[in-house]
């Protein structure tokens, strides 16, 4: 089966946010990451039960439908000891459904969650594999929000997908057993009019599927709203999720600023928001109520009433009409599950479009060999690092301009042991070259080559402290138990986190209880835990209290065997290291136009970048 064309998501100033692909392609992209799955045996196991207990409940359906004739019949006959007999069978049957009943419901439950953490744990490992989750960041709409679709579009997609596929099975295989059930029962149905008698093959069945039509038909015309007003419901709740959320992570902020009851307007605004879409959605279910319920009270007296000429005809016993009964709202129900589930099979298709969309576009982090101006990075050697005839481009909101800062001299090489500085103009954004050199920024030309990424250890100027114990805060990206406690602590005191000693296995937010400085601490601490062979830190001195950047200073004259690339201006690095310095010059700014790796977009650029070059420079010039 062809696949359609696929366009580039995300392309800064294009207002596409995701992929032109063919239903087939998705689906078999969601069975690839399934199969691939740890829990894939365990998966398809569940489907084969979920199966077998589908088909052996309907064909108990089938005998319980059979028993109404004899039941029915020993009641106009006023048969006691049949009529107890009846009752006896009738026990048997619906134990037998009532267990696989429930059964199934664990079986649905289980296949479920099994195919949500199939579905969320590939998504987390596509997104947190070779630096994708930055690069999305910048790919415009699709990289917004990726929490959204780890999360809510995840678990909607295997609940939903569950829960359809289920239907779907259950409703098939019901309408195929009763079809035939119902069409054999209508043989005996003879109409006759006017002293003329006739017959209509398959009279129940065809009414059946007119009544059900006729439900599904008005269902959708009253409720064909319901589709777009929850959409619009997720997305107001999303928004209201996300005040009080930015709203509490900033709380001290706003209290400072006496913001309160700027915010208060705010959130009440989004509640104001998703009041106004749930009434509307209050009233839509009201008018799909009237619908459903008349079709749901009429379907106790109409199946009697299309078989009623027959058996005022005498040629129907009750038991048989109870028979018909029970087959026509057999096949009635599975033929309504069709049409009935339009709305959620829509859901269904765009939260795959959402979640699919995302996993493309992961997978494309990795495509970008052959993109045009794109920094080229390699691992060539231990002892040096050389940044070969490099230009950094600058992106502006709509696109790239070919003119960034790059190296004077062609060719700079850094070589194992040394200490350097890199700064430069006020003008020139330095944290560009920080990331190039994490391999986080690609725009560009020219080749850097790196030391093996194992040996290199990278602290940019904002630290990140995760969640967990103290313990795995100092010990991260590594685990927890990579160091002994009393390594820990002597770390934590040459950082000036001594305080702490005590509290290595306490879990808490730890990014909230420390403040800024504690914060960067705590990166200086594992940088003199892991004593990587090259160290590269970006501006992490800077804004620090002196006797903080006096200590942790210290801390990196401690690392003797450690090449360090310090990207800043610190005056207290450049006095305790005396370090090579390498200065950014803002050249002429000059305009171009281009691209990084993407069709170039349609509106001009908002910004001009910089050009920049760097030279060596004596001691006491280095200045930011």
């Amino acid at each position: 089966m062809a696949i359609e064309t696929k366009s580039t998501p995300g392309t800064q100033g294009d207002d596409r946010a995701g992929y032109d692909l063919s239903l087939f392609y998705r689906l078999m992209m969601m069975l690839a990451a399934f199969w691939s799955s740890s829990r894939r045996l365990k998966l398809i196991c569940l489907a084969v039960s979920l199966l077998t207990i589908i088909f052996v409940t309907a064909y108990v359906q089938v005998l319980l439908n059979d028993w109404n004739a004899p039941f029915y019949d020993s009641l106009a006959r006023r048969e006691l000891t049949d009529f107890f007999r009846q009752l006896g069978v009738f026990g048997m049957i619906a134990g037998a459904l009532l267990i696989l009943n429930v059964v199934q419901a664990w079986l649905n439950q289980m296949t479920a969650l099994l195919m949500r953490e199939g579905l969320a744990r590939d998504l987390v490992d596509q997104w947190l594999k070779g630096k994708r989750a930055l690069k999305l960041s910048a790919w415009g709409v699709i990289g917004v929000n990726p929490d959204q679709r780890l999360h809510e579009d995840a678990r909607n997609l295997a609940e939903s997908t569950t829960n359809l596929a289920i239907g779907l099975v259950q409703s098939t295989i019901l309408l195929f057993s009763f079809v035939g059930v119902l069409w054999e029962l209508s043989a005996g149905f003879v109409f006759r009019f006017y002293g003329s008698a006739f017959s209509i093959p398959g009279y129940m069945v065809w009414a059946a599927i007119l009544y059900a039509a006729s439900a599904s038909v008005l269902s959708q015309l009253v409720g064909r709203r319901l589709v777009r007003l929850n959409a619009d419901r997720y997305s107001q709740e999303a928004e209201l999720r996300f005040a009080l959320m930015h709203a509490s992570e900033n709380m001290p902020a706003i209290t400072i600023a006496g913001g309160e009851e700027n915010e208060r307007r705010r959130i009440h605004t989004d509640i104001t928001a998703v009041l106004a879409v749930l009434r509307e959605l209050a009233v839509a279910n009201t008018n799909l109520t009237w619908v459903s319920a008349s079709y749901g009270w009429t379907v106790l007296v109409v199946p009697i009433l299309v078989a009623a000429p027959a058996y005022f005809t005498d040629n129907l016993s009750f038991g048989q009409l109870m028979m018909v009964v029970g087959a026509f709202n057999q096949v009635n129900t599975a033929l309504h599950w069709y049409v009935a589930n339009f709305g959620p099979i829509a859901e269904w298709r765009a939260t795959l479009m959402r979640v699919t969309d995302f996993r493309q576009a992961l997978l494309d982090m990795d495509s970008d060999k052959s993109m045009p101006n794109t920094i080229v990075l390699k691992h060539a050697s231990r002892d040096a690092l050389t940044l070969k005839e490099i230009k950094i481009f600058t992106r502006t909101t709509d696109g790239i301009v070919e003119n960034g800062f790059g190296i004077g001299e062609g060719t700079v090489k850094i070589s194992a042991g040394e200490r350097i500085m890199i700064n430069g103009d006020h003008r020139v954004n330095r944290k560009l070259l920080f990331q190039a050199l994490a391999g986080l920024w690609r725009c560009g030309k020219g080749q850097i080559d790196l030391p093996p990424p194992e040996e290199m250890v990278f602290i940019p100027q904002a630290a990140y402290v995760p969640g967990g114990t103290l313990r795995e805060a100092l010990a991260f990206p590594e685990d927890r138990s990579a160091y002994a406690d009393d390594t820990l602590q002597a770390a934590m005191v040459k950082v000036g986190l001594g305080r702490l000693n005590g509290k290595l296995g306490t879990r808490a937010r730890w990014d909230r209880l420390l403040d800024a400085d504690e914060q960067k601490a705590v990166a200086f601490a594992h940088a003199l835990l892991a004593r990587p062979r090259w160290l590269i830190l970006d501006e992490t001195l800077e804004g620090l209290e002196p006797g903080v950047q006096q200590r942790l200073v210290e801390v990196l004259a401690c690392l003797q065997d450690t090449t360090m690339i310090y990207i800043g201006g610190s005056q207290a690095y450049l006095a305790a290291l005396s370090p090579r310095v390498l200065h950014l010059q803002a050249l002429v700014p000059a305009m171009g136009t281009g691209s990084c790796g993407r069709p170039p977009v349609r509106r001009a650029p908002a910004a001009v970048p910089l050009r920049a070059s760097f030279a060596k420079l004596p001691a006491q010039a280095a200045t930011s």
